[in-house]
């Protein structure tokens, strides 16, 4: 369903379709789904008196009331809109925490608040990746992997909700949420201490990211060899600043510095080669490879999820362990919802 939406009345999450083409907006499309505040103050600055919200959509959860509760709620507030007007109900990051940890929450429902909160505690690291906000990240992704581990149903659905964005907030909580999700699989009876720690590298992969331009990393035409090398820096300056933060844990420094590494040696940064490639980089590069293909960007429309599995089977086995692979497929055959 289609509702018109004051730009400040915008949440994290939302499938906003803008009213107008590119040099009306600093974004790459009209249709997207917001994953950070800082695009909820482009669209505000961009002038627009209001907007369209899709709510079949985007990953906010909207509140849903029957036509009795709405004429029941009219009763003792002359001022409630009628439904087709109704506005979502604001949810901020304390009540998207509570939503997490609420196992009474109807899994569908839960899956979209673990994907928001993970956007939000992405957006707030990556926005200003100082000590005390990684720190605090940290401990916020612990409580995402905590659910994701211990809820199947939960789990299964945040499987469906991921956005096909590809913005470096949206791609590190997918990227997190496969390899989580691959990890589960693949390392049962593991402390679970080191899966919160493999689930912070796995969504601070990319956070090397931050200290290079924008501009090279969105740019919609091929890269020139000396942007390739910067854009190559990544893993490096992703190390440096979990290490200048005192966050660096074994498994943050695997996965940060070796996702994208290939089996075939082709990789980088250090062209590591099979058995030289540690198991949490396996993991991390698959889930990687996976999302870069399913998002949309600039230069191309994104693949669906099996779609996806099929190239990086016919076309790239070579740069992935095959039974982990495997595992990886067998993942989304049992959980994913083909449409």
């Amino acid at each position: 369903m289609q509702k018109k939406y004051s730009p400040d009345d915008l949440k994290v999450g939302m499938y906003v379709e803008l009213p107008s083409g590119w040099f009306s907006h600093p974004f790459l499309k009209n249709n997207f789904v917001i994953s950070s505040d800082k695009q909820i103050e482009q669209i505000v600055k961009s002038g627009f008196k209001e907007v369209v919200i899709d709510t079949s959509k985007g990953t906010y959860i909207f509140e849903e009331m029957s036509n009795k509760e709405i004429a029941e709620k009219k009763e003792d507030n002359t001022n409630v809109t009628q439904p087709e007007s109704m506005e979502a109900k604001e949810i901020d990051s304390g009540e998207l925490r509570e939503a997490v940890h609420n196992e009474k929450l109807p899994p569908e429902k839960r899956s979209k608040a673990v994907y928001n909160y993970s956007l939000k505690i992405v957006n707030t690291i990556f926005e200003n990746p100082t000590t005390d906000n990684i720190v605090e990240g940290k401990k916020n992704i612990y409580e995402v992997v905590d659910v994701i581990l211990g809820n199947n149903d939960t789990s299964k659905y945040l499987l469906n909700i991921t956005s096909h964005d590809f913005y470096t907030y949206t791609h590190s909580v997918n990227v997190g949420v496969f390899a989580i999700m691959l990890s589960k699989e693949l390392l049962k009876g593991y402390d679970p201490n080191v899966m919160r720690e493999l689930g912070a590298g796995f969504f601070l992969h990319d956070l090397g990211k931050v200290d290079i331009d924008p501009n090279i990393i969105k740019k919609p035409d091929k890269l020139t060899p000396q942007e390739r090398l910067i854009i190559r820096s990544h893993p490096q300056k992703g190390y440096n600043l979990l290490e200048k933060t005192n966050q660096l844990s074994e498994e943050c420094k695997i996965i940060v510095m070796q996702h994208h590494e290939r089996e075939n040696g082709k990789g980088y940064p250090n062209g590591l080669r099979g058995n030289e490639i540690h198991l949490y980089a396996r993991i991390a590069s698959i889930a990687d490879v996976l999302d870069a293909l399913t998002s949309r960007r600039p230069y191309k429309e994104p693949y669906n999820i099996f779609d996806a599995l099929r190239i990086m089977k016919d076309e790239m086995i070579d740069h992935f362990h095959k039974d982990i692979f495997s595992q990886f497929v067998m993942l989304f055959t049992k959980n994913l919802k083909k449409t």
